[in-house]
C-alpha cells in the first residue's frame, strides 16, 4: 500500500463553491477527477495501464457517476478505468461480514468534511470527528481514542493473540466552550469537569452556601471546587488552572471526581474548578453536548 500526499488546501479549492452539493452530485465529481488524476500518475510512475478505487463498493457513491467519470478520464490520459461492481449479488452485505470478522474499522463517511456536514445534520448528530480539545485529553469515541484501539489491535494479531472488539451504546459529551466572569467583565480561569451541562448556555448567580468544601451556587445546581480542593480530592499537585486546562486528568478519572463529588452515576451538574472562591456575582456560559452515541473497546477471549 502506498500512502498518498494529504492535499487538503487544494482539494478545498477545486470544490470552492460547491459545499452544500449533495451526495453524488457536482462536488464529488470534481473530487473524483482529482483523484483519478493522481492515481494515474502514480500507476504510471509504476508502469502500469489500470486504475480502480475502492469508492466503488461504497453506497453514499454513484457506481454510474464514477464509470462515467472514469471513462472519460481514460479518454483524455490513456489510463484506463476499471469498473467492477461489487455491491449487487450480496455485495455490500459480504463487505459487513468480512469487516466485522477481520475485526476492521468501518469509517461510515468517503472522508470529505461538506459531505460529513450533511450527513450529521440529517442525523441531528454532533460532527465530534472534526474538533479535538485544546487540552489533547482523549474523548470517548473520538478520532484519537480510536487510534488508540485500533494500534493496540494491529499489535495483538501480531502477536497472535485472540481477542474480540466490541461495540457498547453510552451517553457521550463534548464541551465546545466555557466562561466564567466576576461582575461584568473580569474573566476569571475556570475548568469544567466532563459531563457539566447548562441548558441555557448560560446561569447568572452567587455562591450561597458550602458543606465539605464543595460551595453550592444558587442556579442551575453548579457547584464549585478550589484547586487546593480539586488536588486534595485527585491527590494531584496542580499549580494553577491554566495547567489544568492544558494538561487535565483523563476522562475516567475526572468521571470518578465527579461521581465522588455528586454520589450519583449520571450526574450533569455543572462542577467547576477555581482558584479561589470569588464572592461576587457571577456569570457563568458553559456550551456543551450530550448525545446517544456508540464506542468499541477490546475484550479477550
Amino acid at each position: 500500500m502506498l500512502e498518498g500526499e494529504y492535499d487538503f488546501e487544494s482539494w478545498l479549492d477545486a470544490v470552492r463553491g460547491l459545499e452544500k452539493e449533495p451526495e453524488k452530485g457536482a462536488r464529488c465529481a470534481v473530487c473524483f477527477d482529482k483523484r483519478f488524476q493522481v492515481s494515474a500518475k502514480k500507476a504510471l510512475e509504476l508502469g502500469e495501464k489500470k486504475i480502480t478505487t475502492t469508492l466503488l463498493v461504497s453506497p453514499l457513491k454513484s457506481q454510474e457517476q464514477l464509470k462515467r467519470i472514469g471513462d472519460a478520464f481514460y479518454k483524455s490520459h490513456g489510463v484506463e478505468f476499471i469498473a467492477v461492481d461489487y455491491r449487487s449479488g450480496g455485495g455490500t452485505q459480504d463487505q459487513s461480514r468480512v469487516t466485522k470478522e477481520q475485526q476492521l474499522y468501518r469509517q461510515d463517511y468517503c472522508g470529505c468534511i461538506f459531505g460529513l456536514t450533511m450527513q450529521r445534520e440529517q442525523q441531528n448528530r454532533i460532527m465530534d470527528e472534526m474538533f479535538s480539545p485544546i487540552s489533547g485529553q482523549i474523548l470517548p469515541a473520538s478520532i484519537e481514542e480510536r487510534l488508540e484501539l485500533y494500534t493496540k489491535r494491529n499489535e495483538l494479531e501480531e502477536q497472535n493473540r485472540a481477542y474480540k472488539i466490541i461495540k457498547q451504546k453510552f451517553l457521550n459529551y463534548r464541551q465546545l466552550s466555557l466562561k466564567l466572569l466576576s461582575g461584568k467583565k473580569d474573566v476569571i480561569d475556570a475548568y469544567a469537569l466532563s459531563y457539566s451541562t447548562l441548558p441555557r448556555k448560560k446561569a447568572q448567580g452567587r455562591v450561597e452556601f458550602i458543606s465539605n468544601d464543595i460551595h453550592y451556587f444558587n442556579r442551575e445546581e453548579i457547584r464549585f471546587l478550589t484547586r487546593k480542593t480539586f488536588n486534595r480530592l485527585t491527590q494531584s499537585n496542580f499549580q494553577s488552572i491554566k495547567e489544568i486546562i492544558y494538561n487535565p486528568l483523563s476522562f475516567e478519572e475526572e468521571l470518578i471526581l465527579r461521581t465522588q463529588i455528586s454520589g450519583a452515576n449520571y450526574d450533569l451538574t455543572p462542577i467547576i474548578i477555581v482558584e479561589e472562591i470569588p464572592q461576587t456575582k457571577l456569570t457563568l456560559y458553559l456550551d456543551a453536548k450530550t448525545y446517544d452515541d456508540t464506542k468499541e473497546y477490546i475484550i479477550f477471549s
